[in-house]
């Protein structure tokens, strides 16, 4: 079984103050797309056989200069796709704030359903089977670039950490983070989880640069 590099999109103006959702037309920023280029540039040694995305806009670009830069074709995934937020899609946090629900999905987030959207545990349930998929497609020693989302990272890493789900709120998803899956026989091992791109991939037995 394959190894997986799970990657959240780069930085984007809505990052932090409005909920994107799948709304066409959000643009990697240039902070954004300054972070696309460094992982390019990280995983420029990397052995990556193959390199899925997110079909939305800021997920294919933060995957561009990868792809690019290794010569492979963007493969979509709309498994990996980000959680269908319904009505709650485009407002700002604050607005978020003031709303009932919004205490359900801090507190038991298990229990709840976007307003006209997918509940959290339908996004947990397609996006893990998304990657199980690849994960059976993909030979035993293959690296696997996927680029997807903030909350769809969150509950697949709550899943395979065997956290539940109202607990994974609690996890990390930086932009352009990088989360490791290795599926092996015994199991699905996470050994770097929100894993910041400021480090440079080496070859087995390579000296790292001073």
């Amino acid at each position: 079984m394959p190894t997986l590099l799970l990657i959240r999109h780069g930085e984007n103006h809505f990052v932090g103050k409005r909920l994107a959702g799948r709304l066409p037309g959000v643009h990697l920023n240039d902070r954004g797309r300054q972070q696309a280029q460094i992982i390019a540039d990280r995983l420029a040694k990397a052995p990556i056989t193959a390199i899925y995305s997110s079909p939305l806009e800021r997920a294919m670009e933060t995957a561009a200069p990868l792809a690019e830069a290794k010569g492979i074709e963007i493969r979509l995934l709309p498994g990996v796709m980000e959680v269908d937020y319904g009505e709650w899609q485009n407002r700002t946090l604050k607005q978020l704030r003031r709303f009932r629900l919004w205490k359900q999905v801090q507190q038991s987030p298990s229990q709840m359903r976007f307003p006209s959207g997918e509940s959290l545990l339908e996004v947990q349930q397609r996006a893990v089977a998304a990657l199980e998929q690849i994960a059976s497609q993909h030979e035993e020693k293959e690296l696997i670039a996927v680029f997807s989302h903030g909350d769809v990272i969150r509950l697949v890493t709550a899943h395979y950490l065997l956290m539940p789900l109202d607990a994974f709120q609690r996890l990390g998803t930086d932009t352009a983070a990088l989360t490791v899956l290795i599926f092996a026989k015994n199991g699905v091992f996470l050994p770097k989880i929100n894993q910041s791109f400021d480090f440079e991939w080496h070859e087995a037995g390579e000296e790292k640069k001073k």
